[in-house]
Protein backbone atom coordinates (compact mmCIF):
# COMPACT_ATOMS: atom_id res chain seq x y z
CA UNK A 1 0.00 0.00 0.00
CA UNK A 2 2.69 2.67 0.86
CA UNK A 3 4.56 1.49 -2.43
CA UNK A 4 1.06 3.56 -4.04
CA UNK A 5 1.42 6.26 -2.27
CA UNK A 6 4.48 7.01 -3.36
CA UNK A 7 3.51 7.06 -6.83
CA UNK A 8 0.56 9.74 -5.69
CA UNK A 9 2.75 12.95 -6.53
CA UNK A 10 3.62 11.63 -9.60
CA UNK A 11 -0.03 10.84 -10.95
CA UNK A 12 -0.64 14.13 -9.68
CA UNK A 13 1.67 15.25 -11.96
CA UNK A 14 0.92 13.22 -15.19
CA UNK A 15 -2.74 14.27 -14.28
CA UNK A 16 -1.94 18.31 -14.70
CA UNK A 17 0.29 17.83 -17.68
CA UNK A 18 -2.57 16.26 -19.42
CA UNK A 19 -5.12 19.28 -18.72
CA UNK A 20 -2.49 21.53 -19.97
CA UNK A 21 -1.48 19.77 -22.93
CA UNK A 22 -5.33 19.68 -23.33
CA UNK A 23 -6.01 23.47 -23.19
CA UNK A 24 -2.73 24.19 -25.30
CA UNK A 25 -4.01 21.92 -27.96
CA UNK A 26 -8.03 23.42 -27.73
CA UNK A 27 -6.80 27.15 -27.13
CA UNK A 28 -6.64 29.96 -30.26
CA UNK A 29 -3.52 32.05 -30.02
CA UNK A 30 -5.96 34.83 -32.10
CA UNK A 31 -8.27 35.44 -29.58
CA UNK A 32 -7.60 37.39 -27.25
CA UNK A 33 -9.84 39.25 -23.99
CA UNK A 34 -11.55 42.09 -25.00
CA UNK A 35 -12.57 42.78 -21.15
CA UNK A 36 -12.99 46.62 -22.22
CA UNK A 37 -15.05 46.29 -25.32
CA UNK A 38 -18.71 47.58 -24.49
CA UNK A 39 -17.32 49.52 -21.58
CA UNK A 40 -15.95 53.20 -20.59
CA UNK A 41 -12.13 53.64 -21.37
CA UNK A 42 -10.56 53.29 -18.04
CA UNK A 43 -9.95 57.16 -17.13
CA UNK A 44 -6.18 57.42 -15.73
CA UNK A 45 -4.21 60.39 -15.58
CA UNK A 46 -0.92 60.16 -17.35
CA UNK A 47 2.04 62.84 -18.18
CA UNK A 48 1.85 64.50 -21.28
CA UNK A 49 5.35 63.49 -23.42
CA UNK A 50 6.52 66.93 -24.23
CA UNK A 51 5.48 68.55 -21.21
CA UNK A 52 5.03 66.57 -18.17
CA UNK A 53 1.94 67.81 -17.41
CA UNK A 54 -1.03 65.50 -16.11
CA UNK A 55 -3.57 64.41 -18.71
CA UNK A 56 -6.48 62.02 -17.83
CA UNK A 57 -6.66 60.08 -20.72
CA UNK A 58 -10.55 60.82 -20.88
CA UNK A 59 -9.63 64.25 -21.36
CA UNK A 60 -7.47 63.08 -24.31
CA UNK A 61 -10.15 60.87 -25.79
CA UNK A 62 -12.31 64.27 -26.28
CA UNK A 63 -9.76 64.67 -29.04
CA UNK A 64 -13.09 62.38 -30.41
CA UNK A 65 -15.67 64.83 -31.16
CA UNK A 66 -17.35 63.90 -34.72
CA UNK A 67 -15.75 60.47 -34.45
CA UNK A 68 -13.77 58.00 -32.45
CA UNK A 69 -10.10 57.98 -31.61
CA UNK A 70 -7.94 55.32 -31.40
CA UNK A 71 -5.64 54.42 -28.24
CA UNK A 72 -2.33 53.10 -29.20
CA UNK A 73 0.01 51.18 -26.71
CA UNK A 74 3.61 51.48 -27.98
CA UNK A 75 7.13 51.52 -26.93
CA UNK A 76 10.46 52.17 -28.82
CA UNK A 77 11.55 48.74 -27.50
CA UNK A 78 8.98 47.02 -29.64
CA UNK A 79 9.95 45.84 -32.66
CA UNK A 80 6.06 45.21 -33.71
CA UNK A 81 5.62 48.78 -32.81
CA UNK A 82 8.23 49.49 -35.52
CA UNK A 83 6.67 47.35 -37.75
CA UNK A 84 3.02 48.84 -37.81
CA UNK A 85 4.19 52.94 -37.69
CA UNK A 86 3.86 53.04 -41.10
CA UNK A 87 0.28 52.35 -40.54
CA UNK A 88 -0.06 54.76 -37.97
CA UNK A 89 0.96 57.30 -40.15
CA UNK A 90 -0.58 56.33 -43.04
CA UNK A 91 -4.13 56.62 -40.38
CA UNK A 92 -3.32 60.31 -39.34
CA UNK A 93 -2.73 61.41 -42.84
CA UNK A 94 -6.28 59.80 -43.54
CA UNK A 95 -7.50 62.40 -40.48
CA UNK A 96 -7.90 59.64 -38.08
CA UNK A 97 -7.17 60.92 -34.61
CA UNK A 98 -4.77 59.13 -32.51
CA UNK A 99 -3.69 58.93 -29.10
CA UNK A 100 -0.42 57.47 -28.34
CA UNK A 101 0.81 56.06 -24.79
CA UNK A 102 4.51 55.25 -24.37
CA UNK A 103 4.39 51.85 -22.09
CA UNK A 104 7.03 51.31 -20.02
CA UNK A 105 9.33 53.32 -21.74
CA UNK A 106 11.78 56.36 -20.96
CA UNK A 107 10.58 59.41 -22.34
CA UNK A 108 13.39 60.76 -24.03
CA UNK A 109 13.91 56.81 -25.81
CA UNK A 110 10.28 57.58 -26.58
CA UNK A 111 10.76 61.36 -28.55
CA UNK A 112 13.79 59.89 -30.51
CA UNK A 113 11.46 56.78 -31.58
CA UNK A 114 9.36 59.50 -32.69
CA UNK A 115 12.13 61.87 -34.16
CA UNK A 116 12.94 58.81 -36.37
CA UNK A 117 10.19 57.43 -37.59
CA UNK A 118 7.36 60.06 -37.49
CA UNK A 119 4.79 61.09 -35.19
CA UNK A 120 1.54 59.85 -35.68
CA UNK A 121 0.05 60.73 -32.39
CA UNK A 122 -2.10 63.89 -31.75
CA UNK A 123 -1.70 63.35 -28.00
CA UNK A 124 1.36 61.62 -26.12
CA UNK A 125 0.84 60.64 -23.23
CA UNK A 126 3.97 58.18 -20.92
CA UNK A 127 2.79 55.36 -18.89
CA UNK A 128 6.29 54.88 -17.74
CA UNK A 129 4.87 52.57 -14.66
CA UNK A 130 2.40 50.41 -17.33
CA UNK A 131 -0.29 51.85 -14.48
CA UNK A 132 -2.43 52.44 -17.61
CA UNK A 133 -2.05 49.15 -19.18
CA UNK A 134 -2.97 47.25 -16.45
CA UNK A 135 -5.84 49.71 -16.12
CA UNK A 136 -7.04 48.59 -19.91
CA UNK A 137 -5.61 44.91 -19.75
CA UNK A 138 -3.06 45.43 -22.30
CA UNK A 139 -0.92 41.87 -22.76
CA UNK A 140 1.77 43.67 -24.51
CA UNK A 141 2.54 46.48 -27.25
CA UNK A 142 1.49 47.46 -29.92
CA UNK A 143 -2.02 47.43 -28.63
CA UNK A 144 -4.95 49.91 -30.05
CA UNK A 145 -8.19 50.49 -28.65
CA UNK A 146 -10.97 52.19 -30.81
CA UNK A 147 -13.28 54.66 -28.34
CA UNK A 148 -16.14 56.10 -29.84
CA UNK A 149 -16.88 59.96 -28.41
CA UNK A 150 -18.69 58.60 -25.42
CA UNK A 151 -15.68 56.72 -23.81
CA UNK A 152 -16.50 53.58 -24.49
CA UNK A 153 -14.16 51.18 -25.70
CA UNK A 154 -15.86 50.09 -28.96
CA UNK A 155 -13.00 47.45 -30.44
CA UNK A 156 -9.27 46.35 -29.18
CA UNK A 157 -6.65 45.12 -31.67
CA UNK A 158 -3.55 43.61 -30.15
CA UNK A 159 -0.42 43.45 -32.41
CA UNK A 160 0.83 45.41 -35.43
CA UNK A 161 -2.02 47.04 -37.39
CA UNK A 162 -1.62 46.38 -41.11
CA UNK A 163 -3.85 48.23 -43.86
CA UNK A 164 -6.66 45.74 -43.16
CA UNK A 165 -6.63 45.73 -39.79
CA UNK A 166 -6.78 49.13 -39.45
CA UNK A 167 -9.57 49.11 -41.74
CA UNK A 168 -11.70 46.62 -39.88
CA UNK A 169 -11.38 47.93 -36.37
CA UNK A 170 -12.40 51.77 -37.80
CA UNK A 171 -15.13 50.10 -39.53
CA UNK A 172 -16.74 48.85 -35.99
CA UNK A 173 -16.87 52.52 -35.38
CA UNK A 174 -19.64 53.02 -37.63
Amino acid sequence: MRRWLAFAPLLVLAALAALFAGYSLNRNPQIQPHALVGKPAPDVSLPDLTTGTPVRLSDAAQLAKGGPVLVNFFASWCAPCEVEHPELMALKAQGVRIVGVAYKDAPANTQAFLGRLGDPFAVHLVDRGGRAGVEFGVTGVPETYLVGSDGVVIAKHTGPLTPAAAEALLKQAH
